[in-house]
């Protein structure tokens, strides 16, 4: 028997409110797949999604869904 989470992955409004637009930090998205990783989550797929703020900016996202075996 498996456990699932959904988790919304976005980097923070300022760099959107500075830039104009965010993208996601690799490094930072590999330390919080490693994060979960390290507690049994395992990767079952993700979703890229540009999500508005504000109307004007754009910032990055990404939806995780995570599985591990039932403890």
């Amino acid at each position: 028997m498996y456990e699932y989470k959904a988790v919304l992955y976005q980097e923070s409004m300022l760099g959107s409110l500075l830039l104009g637009q965010s993208k996601i930090d690799p490094i930072k998205f590999t330390e919080f797949l490693n994060r979960n990783a390290r507690e049994g989550w395992e990767v079952v797929t993700m979703e890229k999604d540009i999500r508005r703020m504000l109307l004007l900016w754009k910032r990055e996202a990404y939806v995780v869904l995570l599985k591990r075996k039932k403890i």
